[in-house]
Protein backbone atom coordinates (compact mmCIF):
# COMPACT_ATOMS: atom_id res chain seq x y z
CA UNK A 1 0.00 0.00 0.00
CA UNK A 2 1.41 3.57 -1.25
CA UNK A 3 1.77 6.21 1.79
CA UNK A 4 -1.05 8.37 0.48
CA UNK A 5 -2.91 4.97 0.56
CA UNK A 6 -1.89 4.09 4.05
CA UNK A 7 -3.04 7.43 5.19
CA UNK A 8 -6.51 7.76 3.80
CA UNK A 9 -6.68 4.05 5.36
CA UNK A 10 -5.40 5.41 9.06
CA UNK A 11 -8.10 8.34 8.94
CA UNK A 12 -10.58 5.52 8.39
CA UNK A 13 -9.89 3.53 11.13
CA UNK A 14 -9.44 7.03 13.10
CA UNK A 15 -13.44 7.43 12.95
CA UNK A 16 -14.18 4.37 13.06
CA UNK A 17 -12.47 4.02 16.46
CA UNK A 18 -14.76 7.21 17.01
CA UNK A 19 -12.61 10.18 16.92
CA UNK A 20 -14.63 12.89 14.84
CA UNK A 21 -11.25 14.82 13.29
CA UNK A 22 -8.34 12.73 12.09
CA UNK A 23 -5.34 14.02 10.31
CA UNK A 24 -1.13 13.52 9.48
CA UNK A 25 1.43 15.73 10.39
CA UNK A 26 5.30 14.89 9.57
CA UNK A 27 7.10 14.21 12.82
CA UNK A 28 9.24 17.68 12.04
CA UNK A 29 10.69 20.76 13.72
CA UNK A 30 7.52 23.04 13.48
CA UNK A 31 8.45 26.67 12.66
CA UNK A 32 5.83 27.75 16.27
CA UNK A 33 8.17 25.55 18.35
CA UNK A 34 10.95 27.59 17.36
CA UNK A 35 9.78 30.42 19.29
CA UNK A 36 9.15 27.76 22.85
CA UNK A 37 12.24 29.12 24.24
CA UNK A 38 11.53 32.68 24.12
CA UNK A 39 7.80 32.04 25.27
CA UNK A 40 9.68 30.30 28.33
CA UNK A 41 12.22 32.87 29.11
CA UNK A 42 9.35 34.88 29.60
CA UNK A 43 8.31 33.42 32.55
CA UNK A 44 4.66 32.72 30.65
CA UNK A 45 4.82 28.74 31.27
CA UNK A 46 4.58 29.80 35.63
CA UNK A 47 5.09 26.95 37.21
CA UNK A 48 4.20 23.71 34.47
CA UNK A 49 8.13 23.03 34.63
CA UNK A 50 6.79 20.20 32.38
CA UNK A 51 6.85 22.60 29.96
CA UNK A 52 10.51 22.91 29.83
CA UNK A 53 11.34 19.54 28.50
CA UNK A 54 13.45 19.97 25.45
CA UNK A 55 11.82 17.02 23.83
CA UNK A 56 9.13 19.79 22.94
CA UNK A 57 10.39 21.76 20.48
CA UNK A 58 10.17 18.26 18.09
CA UNK A 59 7.98 15.26 17.74
CA UNK A 60 10.84 13.50 16.60
CA UNK A 61 13.08 13.99 19.95
CA UNK A 62 9.76 11.83 21.59
CA UNK A 63 10.52 8.46 19.95
CA UNK A 64 13.34 7.11 17.94
CA UNK A 65 12.90 6.98 14.45
CA UNK A 66 9.70 8.50 14.38
CA UNK A 67 8.41 9.69 11.09
CA UNK A 68 4.36 10.57 11.87
CA UNK A 69 2.52 12.22 14.40
CA UNK A 70 -1.13 11.09 14.00
CA UNK A 71 -3.99 13.90 15.50
CA UNK A 72 -7.27 12.80 16.94
CA UNK A 73 -9.84 15.25 17.80
CA UNK A 74 -13.16 14.17 19.79
CA UNK A 75 -15.85 16.96 20.10
CA UNK A 76 -16.65 17.55 23.68
CA UNK A 77 -19.82 20.45 23.03
CA UNK A 78 -22.92 19.93 25.02
CA UNK A 79 -25.76 21.54 25.19
CA UNK A 80 -25.68 23.32 27.93
CA UNK A 81 -25.41 27.21 28.10
CA UNK A 82 -21.99 29.11 27.96
CA UNK A 83 -20.12 30.14 31.21
CA UNK A 84 -20.84 34.07 30.45
CA UNK A 85 -24.68 33.17 30.36
CA UNK A 86 -25.02 30.72 33.21
CA UNK A 87 -23.27 32.63 35.48
CA UNK A 88 -25.50 35.57 34.89
CA UNK A 89 -28.48 34.08 35.78
CA UNK A 90 -27.44 31.95 38.45
CA UNK A 91 -27.54 35.05 40.75
CA UNK A 92 -30.88 34.50 41.48
CA UNK A 93 -30.78 30.74 42.56
CA UNK A 94 -31.05 29.52 46.31
CA UNK A 95 -27.54 30.78 47.26
CA UNK A 96 -24.57 31.67 45.09
CA UNK A 97 -22.85 29.47 41.93
CA UNK A 98 -19.54 29.09 40.44
CA UNK A 99 -18.30 27.54 37.12
CA UNK A 100 -16.09 24.37 36.08
CA UNK A 101 -14.96 24.42 33.04
CA UNK A 102 -16.90 22.81 30.03
CA UNK A 103 -14.16 19.80 29.62
CA UNK A 104 -14.47 18.89 33.15
CA UNK A 105 -18.56 18.00 33.89
CA UNK A 106 -17.43 14.42 32.78
CA UNK A 107 -15.58 11.61 32.94
CA UNK A 108 -11.56 12.48 32.86
CA UNK A 109 -11.28 13.25 29.08
CA UNK A 110 -6.94 11.06 29.86
CA UNK A 111 -9.17 7.95 30.24
CA UNK A 112 -11.57 8.64 27.51
CA UNK A 113 -9.00 9.45 24.98
CA UNK A 114 -6.18 7.41 25.93
CA UNK A 115 -8.66 4.08 25.94
CA UNK A 116 -9.63 5.19 22.23
CA UNK A 117 -6.10 5.73 21.33
CA UNK A 118 -4.71 2.42 22.27
CA UNK A 119 -7.65 0.78 20.48
CA UNK A 120 -6.76 2.60 17.44
CA UNK A 121 -2.94 1.68 17.73
CA UNK A 122 -4.43 -2.37 18.07
CA UNK A 123 -6.38 -1.30 15.00
CA UNK A 124 -3.06 -0.20 13.40
CA UNK A 125 -1.25 -2.95 13.99
CA UNK A 126 -3.92 -4.84 12.76
CA UNK A 127 -4.02 -2.97 9.09
CA UNK A 128 0.19 -2.54 8.75
CA UNK A 129 1.81 -6.09 8.83
CA UNK A 130 5.55 -4.49 8.84
CA UNK A 131 6.86 -3.98 12.81
CA UNK A 132 6.69 -0.31 13.93
CA UNK A 133 6.58 1.39 16.96
CA UNK A 134 3.43 3.99 18.30
CA UNK A 135 3.12 5.77 21.10
CA UNK A 136 -0.06 7.36 22.41
CA UNK A 137 0.23 10.77 24.59
CA UNK A 138 -3.02 12.84 25.81
CA UNK A 139 -1.47 15.71 27.40
CA UNK A 140 1.15 13.17 28.63
CA UNK A 141 3.98 13.38 26.26
CA UNK A 142 6.33 16.11 25.21
CA UNK A 143 3.95 16.69 22.64
CA UNK A 144 2.93 20.40 21.41
CA UNK A 145 -0.87 19.03 20.56
CA UNK A 146 -2.11 21.54 18.98
CA UNK A 147 0.54 22.49 16.91
CA UNK A 148 1.11 19.35 15.47
CA UNK A 149 -2.87 19.23 14.54
CA UNK A 150 -2.28 22.89 12.72
CA UNK A 151 0.19 20.81 10.51
CA UNK A 152 -1.93 17.80 10.08
CA UNK A 153 -4.85 20.07 8.52
CA UNK A 154 -7.20 20.11 11.11
CA UNK A 155 -7.55 23.60 11.88
CA UNK A 156 -5.42 27.39 12.60
CA UNK A 157 -4.28 28.63 15.92
CA UNK A 158 -6.40 31.60 17.29
CA UNK A 159 -5.71 34.46 19.03
CA UNK A 160 -6.69 33.08 22.47
CA UNK A 161 -3.97 29.97 21.40
CA UNK A 162 -6.66 27.43 20.91
CA UNK A 163 -7.12 25.09 17.33
CA UNK A 164 -10.20 26.30 15.74
CA UNK A 165 -11.68 24.01 12.77
CA UNK A 166 -13.77 25.89 10.74
CA UNK A 167 -16.81 23.39 11.14
CA UNK A 168 -15.86 22.28 15.07
CA UNK A 169 -15.06 25.40 16.45
CA UNK A 170 -12.69 24.68 19.45
CA UNK A 171 -14.57 22.36 21.58
CA UNK A 172 -12.68 19.85 20.92
CA UNK A 173 -9.98 17.29 22.76
CA UNK A 174 -6.78 16.39 21.00
CA UNK A 175 -4.70 13.09 21.48
CA UNK A 176 -1.25 12.18 19.41
CA UNK A 177 -0.09 8.85 18.13
CA UNK A 178 3.66 9.20 17.75
CA UNK A 179 4.75 6.41 15.00
CA UNK A 180 7.74 5.20 13.07
CA UNK A 181 5.10 4.45 10.21
CA UNK A 182 5.94 6.64 7.45
CA UNK A 183 2.53 8.24 6.43
CA UNK A 184 1.76 10.34 4.05
CA UNK A 185 1.13 13.87 5.54
CA UNK A 186 -2.63 14.90 5.26
CA UNK A 187 -1.17 18.65 4.19
CA UNK A 188 0.90 17.57 0.95
CA UNK A 189 4.14 19.53 -0.04
CA UNK A 190 2.36 21.26 -2.06
CA UNK A 191 -0.34 22.82 0.54
CA UNK A 192 -0.26 24.90 3.24
CA UNK A 193 -2.11 24.89 6.83
CA UNK A 194 -5.65 25.95 7.24
CA UNK A 195 -5.92 30.18 6.48
CA UNK A 196 -6.27 31.95 10.11
CA UNK A 197 -9.45 33.43 10.19
CA UNK A 198 -9.53 35.49 13.19
CA UNK A 199 -9.50 38.11 11.31
CA UNK A 200 -9.54 41.22 13.16
CA UNK A 201 -11.85 39.60 15.78
CA UNK A 202 -10.26 40.56 19.04
CA UNK A 203 -13.31 39.14 20.91
CA UNK A 204 -11.28 36.37 23.22
CA UNK A 205 -9.00 38.75 24.16
CA UNK A 206 -10.79 41.51 25.09
CA UNK A 207 -13.29 39.18 27.32
CA UNK A 208 -10.60 37.69 29.35
CA UNK A 209 -10.97 39.07 32.98
CA UNK A 210 -7.20 38.42 33.88
CA UNK A 211 -5.52 39.91 30.84
CA UNK A 212 -4.11 36.14 30.58
CA UNK A 213 -3.72 37.05 26.18
CA UNK A 214 -1.23 39.20 26.37
CA UNK A 215 -0.82 40.22 22.59
CA UNK A 216 -2.43 38.00 19.80
CA UNK A 217 -1.60 34.37 20.16
CA UNK A 218 0.68 34.67 22.99
CA UNK A 219 -0.87 33.32 26.51
CA UNK A 220 1.12 34.66 29.82
CA UNK A 221 -0.32 31.25 31.95
CA UNK A 222 0.47 33.10 35.09
CA UNK A 223 -2.62 35.28 34.48
CA UNK A 224 -5.12 32.58 33.12
CA UNK A 225 -7.79 31.57 34.78
CA UNK A 226 -7.13 28.24 34.35
CA UNK A 227 -4.14 27.86 35.16
CA UNK A 228 -4.89 29.87 38.80
CA UNK A 229 -7.59 27.39 39.78
CA UNK A 230 -5.61 24.27 38.62
CA UNK A 231 -1.88 24.40 38.07
CA UNK A 232 -1.20 26.48 40.64
CA UNK A 233 -0.64 25.03 43.88
CA UNK A 234 0.11 27.88 46.35
CA UNK A 235 -1.66 31.39 47.19
CA UNK A 236 -3.93 32.64 44.07
CA UNK A 237 -2.30 36.79 43.90
CA UNK A 238 -4.52 38.78 45.47
CA UNK A 239 -4.65 41.29 42.68
CA UNK A 240 -6.17 38.43 40.54
CA UNK A 241 -8.58 37.08 42.39
CA UNK A 242 -11.47 39.35 41.52
CA UNK A 243 -11.18 38.81 37.97
CA UNK A 244 -11.21 35.35 38.60
CA UNK A 245 -15.25 35.62 39.63
CA UNK A 246 -16.63 32.77 40.40
CA UNK A 247 -14.71 30.19 38.54
CA UNK A 248 -13.44 27.42 40.29
CA UNK A 249 -12.01 24.88 38.11
CA UNK A 250 -10.89 26.05 34.68
CA UNK A 251 -12.44 28.51 32.07
CA UNK A 252 -14.60 28.54 29.29
CA UNK A 253 -14.59 32.72 28.67
CA UNK A 254 -12.31 33.31 25.74
CA UNK A 255 -13.83 29.79 24.16
CA UNK A 256 -17.41 31.05 24.77
CA UNK A 257 -17.52 34.27 23.10
CA UNK A 258 -15.31 32.58 19.59
CA UNK A 259 -17.92 33.25 17.10
CA UNK A 260 -16.63 30.13 15.50
CA UNK A 261 -18.32 28.29 18.79
CA UNK A 262 -21.52 29.77 17.76
CA UNK A 263 -22.46 26.60 15.57
CA UNK A 264 -20.24 24.17 16.74
CA UNK A 265 -21.71 20.83 16.76
CA UNK A 266 -22.39 18.66 19.63
CA UNK A 267 -21.21 15.31 21.39
CA UNK A 268 -23.34 12.11 21.50
CA UNK A 269 -21.04 10.91 23.66
CA UNK A 270 -22.65 10.73 27.38
CA UNK A 271 -19.35 10.63 28.66
CA UNK A 272 -18.58 14.49 28.39
CA UNK A 273 -22.00 15.48 29.68
CA UNK A 274 -22.60 17.40 33.23
CA UNK A 275 -22.43 14.61 36.65
CA UNK A 276 -24.09 14.92 39.27
CA UNK A 277 -24.06 13.65 42.76
CA UNK A 278 -27.13 13.37 44.40
CA UNK A 279 -28.83 16.96 43.69
CA UNK A 280 -25.93 18.75 42.72
CA UNK A 281 -24.69 19.14 39.40
CA UNK A 282 -20.85 20.08 38.28
CA UNK A 283 -22.56 22.55 35.48
CA UNK A 284 -22.94 25.62 37.75
CA UNK A 285 -22.30 23.83 41.04
CA UNK A 286 -23.56 25.57 44.19
CA UNK A 287 -20.69 27.13 46.10
CA UNK A 288 -22.04 26.04 49.73
CA UNK A 289 -21.59 22.25 48.33
CA UNK A 290 -18.37 22.89 47.05
CA UNK A 291 -16.79 24.47 50.20
CA UNK A 292 -18.21 21.72 52.49
CA UNK A 293 -16.60 18.81 50.94
CA UNK A 294 -14.38 16.72 52.63
CA UNK A 295 -11.37 15.25 51.31
CA UNK A 296 -13.10 11.75 51.94
CA UNK A 297 -15.90 13.54 49.77
CA UNK A 298 -13.94 14.91 47.10
CA UNK A 299 -12.39 11.66 46.33
CA UNK A 300 -15.73 10.16 46.48
CA UNK A 301 -17.03 12.74 43.91
CA UNK A 302 -14.36 13.31 41.96
CA UNK A 303 -13.33 9.90 40.98
CA UNK A 304 -12.27 9.55 37.28
CA UNK A 305 -13.29 13.62 37.20
CA UNK A 306 -10.60 15.97 35.92
CA UNK A 307 -11.40 17.58 38.88
CA UNK A 308 -9.17 15.71 40.51
CA UNK A 309 -5.96 17.41 39.59
CA UNK A 310 -6.62 20.58 41.52
CA UNK A 311 -6.63 18.39 44.23
CA UNK A 312 -9.20 18.81 47.95
CA UNK A 313 -7.26 21.47 48.78
CA UNK A 314 -7.10 23.45 45.68
CA UNK A 315 -10.95 23.38 45.18
CA UNK A 316 -11.50 24.48 48.58
CA UNK A 317 -8.89 27.37 47.73
CA UNK A 318 -10.65 28.32 44.70
CA UNK A 319 -13.94 27.89 46.26
CA UNK A 320 -13.84 30.29 48.73
CA UNK A 321 -12.51 33.24 46.27
CA UNK A 322 -15.60 32.34 43.95
CA UNK A 323 -17.64 32.99 47.48
CA UNK A 324 -16.03 35.93 47.99
CA UNK A 325 -16.94 37.05 44.34
CA UNK A 326 -20.52 36.41 44.72
CA UNK A 327 -21.93 39.62 45.71
CA UNK A 328 -23.78 37.64 48.82
CA UNK A 329 -25.27 39.69 51.35
CA UNK A 330 -26.54 39.38 54.82
CA UNK A 331 -30.38 37.84 54.49
CA UNK A 332 -29.56 35.90 50.93
CA UNK A 333 -30.04 32.47 50.99
CA UNK A 334 -26.78 30.76 52.89
CA UNK A 335 -25.16 33.65 53.71
CA UNK A 336 -25.11 32.82 57.14
CA UNK A 337 -24.43 28.54 56.50
CA UNK A 338 -21.76 29.88 54.32
CA UNK A 339 -19.94 32.53 56.59
CA UNK A 340 -20.27 30.21 59.11
CA UNK A 341 -17.92 27.79 56.66
CA UNK A 342 -15.58 29.95 55.63
CA UNK A 343 -15.40 31.00 59.33
CA UNK A 344 -14.20 27.30 60.20
CA UNK A 345 -11.78 26.98 57.38
CA UNK A 346 -10.22 30.84 58.14
CA UNK A 347 -9.14 29.03 61.52
CA UNK A 348 -7.21 26.24 59.82
CA UNK A 349 -3.86 24.73 60.22
CA UNK A 350 -3.63 25.22 56.41
CA UNK A 351 -2.37 28.97 55.42
CA UNK A 352 -3.45 28.51 52.12
CA UNK A 353 -6.92 27.81 53.01
CA UNK A 354 -6.91 29.68 55.98
CA UNK A 355 -5.62 32.89 54.12
CA UNK A 356 -8.58 32.27 51.24
CA UNK A 357 -11.10 31.89 53.56
CA UNK A 358 -10.24 35.26 55.34
CA UNK A 359 -10.34 37.08 52.11
CA UNK A 360 -13.57 35.63 51.22
CA UNK A 361 -14.87 36.70 54.74
CA UNK A 362 -14.25 40.20 54.07
CA UNK A 363 -15.30 40.60 50.98
CA UNK A 364 -18.78 38.94 52.42
CA UNK A 365 -18.96 41.26 55.36
CA UNK A 366 -19.15 38.67 57.73
CA UNK A 367 -18.46 38.68 61.62
CA UNK A 368 -18.20 35.75 64.09
CA UNK A 369 -20.41 33.23 63.07
CA UNK A 370 -21.86 29.95 64.88
CA UNK A 371 -19.96 26.20 64.08
CA UNK A 372 -20.93 25.17 60.69
CA UNK A 373 -23.67 22.51 60.96
CA UNK A 374 -23.06 21.36 57.51
CA UNK A 375 -25.23 20.74 54.35
CA UNK A 376 -25.89 17.37 51.89
CA UNK A 377 -21.99 17.47 50.85
CA UNK A 378 -21.68 13.96 52.26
Amino acid sequence: MSNAGSAARTIELARAVGFDLCGIAPADEFPELANLGEWLERGHAGEMRYLHDARRRSPALAMAGARSVIVCALNYNTAVPASTEALARSAGRDGPHGWISRYAWGDDYHTVLGDKLETFVEHLHAEFPEPFEARAYVDTGPIVERVAAKYAGLGWLAKNTCLINDESGSWFFLGVIVTTLDLAASLGAAQTPAADLCGNCSLCIDACPTGAIVEPYVLDARRCISYLTIELRGAIPSELREPIGRHVFGCDICQDVCPWNRRAPLTKMTNFQPRAHRDHSLFSPDLEWLVSLTEENFREIFRGSPLKRTKWRGLLRNTCVAIGNSGLRPGEPRYVEICARLSELASSSDEILAEHAQWALGRLGCSAMPPYAGTAAE
